[in-house]
């Protein structure tokens, strides 16, 4: 089988990780495994099935009753393709609910790790490179303003056609950065050895050739 070659692209909201990561897949062919995403799927899932996601043991129960599979087009649950459902506010808020407890995140971390087995993958989250690949060959840390960041969302929900204002998708930024870098189990940290890039001032161009490079650097 062919050895794994993991990229961790680690990051707060809005700080361009989604979008760096699909570039390694139109470029390098590499799959994309967006953790985010999983949380998301796993607090929409809670919503769908009346499940409380504030309770860690119903929703692992959830967790044991269906079966969640990573692949770059999105998160499928039992064959459905959930990121038509994901990309929303709520679904964000509910992801940070699920993304506490202890239990969902080993079942996501081995969720992960089993669909990056001999493939070459890039991975986004808050803690892609700390805790669920440690030993990826590639970290990258992106981070960006939080004004700056809300702005990006903000664009992105607007084209989506949600109904939100700027201050509310800034409020929201802010209370997931408190709540990632504040969380007991796995917090969102710079990973050791990961190249950090502020990408505030950047176009999406410029810091995927800096990302580019150092792939290219390590793949040979």
């Amino acid at each position: 089988m062919e050895k794994s070659f993991v990229v961790t692209v680690d990051g707060p909201a809005g700080a361009g990780k989604s979008t760096i990561a699909k570039k390694f897949v139109e470029e390098f062919g590499f799959v994309h495994l967006d953790s985010g995403a999983v949380y998301r799927t796993i607090g929409i899932l809670c919503k769908e099935k009346g499940v409380n996601p504030e309770d860690e043991s119903s929703v692992v129960r959830l967790l044991e009753s269906v079966e969640i599979e990573v692949k770059s087009e999105g998160v499928f649950v039992n064959g459905e393709n959930y990121e038509g459902k994901i990309r929303t506010l709520e679904g964000g808020r509910l992801a940070s609910v699920v993304a506490k407890h202890p239990k969902v995140r080993e079942r996501v971390v081995k969720i992960l790790r089993k669909s990056a087995v001999g493939k070459r993958v890039v991975v986004d989250g808050r803690d892609a490179g700390t805790n669920i690949f440690p030993d990826a060959q590639v970290k990258i840390f992106l981070t960006a303003s939080s004004e700056e960041r809300a702005r990006r969302r903000y664009q992105e929900l607007k084209n989506r056609g949600e109904k939100v204002s700027y201050e509310e998708v800034l409020e929201e930024v802010k209370r997931r950065d408190r709540e990632d870098t504040n969380r007991k189990v796995a917090p969102l940290r710079i990973p050791e050895g990961a190249v950090k890039i502020d990408t505030s001032e950047k176009s999406i161009e410029q810091v995927w050739e800096e990302v580019k490079n150092l792939v290219k650097l390590r793949l040979k």
